[in-house]
C-alpha cells in the first residue's frame, strides 16, 4: 500500500490528562503571549487557522484511520488497533502514528490546540465540532484551552451552542486569583475576570478545569497568592482544580526578573507551605483536585472536596513534619523518579537507591538544592 500523507498539523502543548487524545490544531500559538513565566510561544506570532484548513485535517485523520485499519487486516488482526499494529506503524508508517496511538487508546477524546481555541468565531468552531462528531461518532469528549478574557467575549448562549455541537470541557490557566500576582506576571486578566469567566463556562453547562501555578507569588506574595486564589476558586467551584508548580525557564522574562533580584522563587518546602494554606482555605466547593504534573513535589495531593480534604491536609502536614534530611531525601527521590508518594520512602530498596544518590551528591560538592535545580531543568 502506497501512503501519501496529507497535511495534519499539531501544536506543541496539551494538558497532561490529554496525553491519549487526538490533537487537532485550530489556532497557532497564544493571542496574549506576554506572561512573564511562559516560555512556549515567545518567538511566535498568533494566528487562527481557517475552518477549511482544520476540516481538511479532519478528513486527513479519517483517511489515516482507514489506512490503519487496512494495515491491521493485512497483519491478521482484523482491523483492531493493538500493540502489534502500533509497533508495525511505528516501524514502517510513522506518519500514521499520531492517529494510530489515538485509536489504540480508544479514539474517544480530542484536544483542540493551541492556547486559545475559543478565539475562532463561534460558527466556525461549531462547524469543526460538528464535522468531528460526524466523522468520528465514537468521540465522547472534546476539550480546549481558553483565556478568561476570551471567554468573556462569548455569551452564555454562544458557549451553550458550542456545547451542543460537541465541546465538553474548557481548561483555563487561572494561575492565580491575586490581582497583584496577575499584574506582576503580566497575565492580562484580574481575579474578578477569572471568576466571571469560570461562572460563565459553568452556566453554559461545560465542564471547567482551572489551573493554579504554585509558587507564582514568590517570596513576597506567596500568602496573598494562596488566599486570593482560594477565594476565587471558592466562588467558581470548578469541576476540576489542577496544580502546577512554577519552574523558571531560562528563556523567559521571569528569569530576567530573578537575575535582577526582583523576583525571589520559593524553595520546595515553602511551596508546600503555600499549598497547605491554599488547600486549607478552600471551602464550600465540590471540585476534584489533581496534582497531575511531574514538577509537583507531592503528586498524591488529589481528591474530591470536601470529603477528601482532611486526607490531603494530612499528607501536606506529614511532609512538613519531616526533619530536614528526610525532606531532602524525598525531594531527591521524587526528582530522580524513585519516589512518587511519601509512602515510597518506606520501601527499603527505593530508599537505599536514593540514599546512595544522596551520598554521591554530598561527596560531589553540590548541595541537594543545587542538584535538584539541575534535575528540574529536564522537565521545563
Amino acid at each position: 500500500m502506497v501512503l501519501s500523507k496529507p497535511a495534519f498539523e499539531q501544536g506543541p502543548i496539551r494538558p497532561p490528562n490529554e496525553a491519549n487524545s487526538l490533537l487537532l490544531r485550530l489556532t497557532r500559538n497564544c493571542p496574549w503571549n506576554r506572561c512573564l513565566f511562559c516560555p512556549v510561544y515567545k518567538t511566535k506570532k498568533f494566528s487562527r487557522r481557517s475552518a477549511d484548513e482544520v476540516k481538511q485535517d479532519i478528513f486527513s485523520i479519517a483517511e489515516d484511520k482507514e489506512k490503519i485499519k487496512e494495515i491491521s487486516k493485512q497483519e491478521g488482526h482484523g482491523g483492531t488497533i493493538n500493540r502489534a499494529v502500533v509497533a508495525r506503524i511505528h516501524s514502517d508508517y510513522p506518519e500514521l502514528l499520531p492517529v494510530a496511538f489515538w485509536q489504540y487508546h480508544g479514539g474517544e477524546t480530542v484536544f483542540l490546540q493551541d492556547g486559545d481555541s475559543l478565539q475562532l468565531p463561534v460558527d466556525q468552531l461549531r462547524e469543526i465540532l460538528l464535522l468531528l462528531k460526524e466523522k468520528f461518532p465514537e468521540i465522547k469528549r472534546i476539550t480546549t484551552y481558553a483565556r478568561s478574557r476570551t471567554i468573556l467575549r462569548r455569551s452564555v448562549e454562544e458557549l451553550s451552542r458550542l456545547k451542543e455541537a460537541g465541546l465538553n470541557r474548557v481548561h483555563v490557566g487561572m494561575e492565580s486569583g491575586s490581582d497583584a500576582v496577575l499584574e506582576y506576571m503580566k497575565k492580562g486578566v484580574t481575579g474578578d475576570q477569572h471568576l466571571e469567566a469560570g461562572q460563565r463556562i459553568k452556566e453554559a453547562g461545560l465542564s471547567l478545569s482551572e489551573y493554579v501555578l504554585l509558587g507564582l507569588g514568590g517570596k513576597n506574595l506567596w500568602r496573598e497568592h494562596a488566599l486570593e486564589t482560594a477565594k476565587v476558586l471558592n466562588a467558581i467551584n470548578p469541576h476540576f482544580i489542577r496544580f502546577r508548580t512554577l519552574a523558571i525557564h531560562s528563556n523567559t522574562p521571569l528569569a530576567e526578573e530573578v537575575e535582577k533580584g526582583n523576583f525571589k522563587p520559593l524553595h520546595d518546602d515553602d511551596v508546600i507551605r503555600e499549598e497547605d494554606l491554599l488547600i486549607d482555605s478552600l471551602d464550600g466547593i465540590t471540585s476534584y483536585l489533581y496534582s497531575d504534573h511531574i514538577l509537583n513535589l507531592l503528586e498524591e495531593i488529589s481528591g474530591r472536596f470536601p470529603e477528601e480534604k482532611p486526607r490531603i491536609k494530612k499528607t501536606l502536614e506529614r511532609y512538613l513534619s519531616f526533619p530536614q534530611r528526610k525532606k531532602e531525601l524525598f525531594r531527591l527521590g521524587r526528582r530522580t523518579g524513585y519516589f512518587r508518594t511519601l509512602t515510597d520512602m518506606d520501601n527499603p530498596s527505593l530508599k537505599e537507591a536514593v540514599e546512595d544518590i544522596y551520598r554521591q551528591v554530598k561527596n560531589s560538592g553540590y548541595s541537594v538544592d543545587d542538584y535538584i535545580t539541575r534535575l528540574l531543568r529536564r522537565f521545563i
